[in-house]
């Protein structure tokens, strides 16, 4: 992560966030994106000694983690991972103590969304949930710090934050009502890297998302939909494009109404389904485990999460 300047002491308070020269707003955490010197060895030479030196030099990925209250330009940046071509910006990471000073920055250039993770969600669990993104740089220069961070302007929508018990899941067709878990989606936008006469490694998008298997929890009391699409599916081999389901996983706000941020599965298809481990004296719920595919994903905000 960023780092303060030489001999400079300083009470970190955290990391904001710039892109295309605007403030995009604080992150929970924010590290990698320095410079790595691929070390090339050469063939043996006299005295039976390999020489090393190094050759390309490449950039570690950006990863940030945060929720609610981003600018717009982040989420449309998220969004835009979802579609053929992401959206490319320059951007920087700022470190910054408790009075808003800026202590470091990470400049960055080029810079494209390449991954997105999106937390598991437990009905019965407790606390902040965040968004974990990763930005793919061409490069970026690390400096001392200078200035001060401005006030944030607007009201701020952390009120409205990403819980992980806030959550409904719809997929026509089936009882979704007492669905209780569903595991972390991590979404990945696939880069090519070309280094073909370049001292710098190169990166551009690879055209294709690779989608994760949606994952789900639910009491067994209200499965019989997924019993029989299950049964129907994958034991009776039923399983035509036409027999593949749609849904939507809506992250929501504490009271339980307003959208934050949407999932748009396309192409579902069951591929298993088993009970849990049944514990000795335990009389809890009985729940089983569904684990679909998903051919495609599209992702939206709601104007709520957006600071200002």
């Amino acid at each position: 992560m960023p780092v303060a300047g030489p001999g400079r002491g300083f009470g970190m308070s955290g990391f904001a966030l710039e892109l295309g020269g605007k403030y995009a707003g604080m992150v929970a955490s924010a590290e990698g994106g320095f410079a790595v010197g691929n070390v090339v060895e050469d063939k043996l030479g006299p005295g039976q000694v390999a020489h090393k030196h190094i050759g390309s030099v490449s950039y570690d990925d950006i990863t940030v983690t945060c929720g609610a209250g981003m600018s717009k330009d982040f989420y449309d940046c998220v969004q835009a991972m979802f579609t053929p071509k992401a959206s490319v910006k320059d951007g920087s990471i700022k470190t910054v103590d408790f009075d808003r000073n800026i202590v470091s920055e990470l400049d960055f250039f080029q810079g494209r969304i390449t991954e997105v993770g999106f937390p598991a969600l437990d009905a019965s669990a407790k606390g902040v949930a965040r968004l974990t993104v990763k930005i793919s740089p061409e490069y970026t220069r690390l400096k001392k710090g200078s200035g001060k961070l401005p006030p944030p302007t607007g009201q701020s929508t952390a009120a409205r934050q990403l819980n992980a018990d806030n959550f409904r899941l719809t997929i026509p067709g089936l009882d979704c009502t007492r669905v209780n878990k569903i595991e972390a989606l991590t979404v990945k936008q696939k880069v090519s890297v070309d280094t073909t006469g370049e001292q710098r490694i190169s990166k551009q998008d690879g055209g294709s998302l690779e989608v994760p298997n949606l994952v789900v929890t639910l009491s067994e009391a209200t499965a019989q939909s997924f019993y029989d699409w299950h049964k129907s599916f994958v034991v009776d081999g039923d399983n035509g494009a036409n027999k593949e389901k749609q849904g939507t996983l809506e992250f929501l706000a504490v009271d339980m109404k307003e959208v934050l941020f949407t999932l748009t599965f396309h192409g579902l298809g069951i591929f298993r389904l088993s009970p849990d481990k049944p514990q000795p004296g335990n009389e809890n719920i009985r729940r089983i485990t569904a684990e679909m595919y998903c051919q495609s994903m599209d992702f939206a905000y709601g104007k709520g999460v957006v600071a200002g």
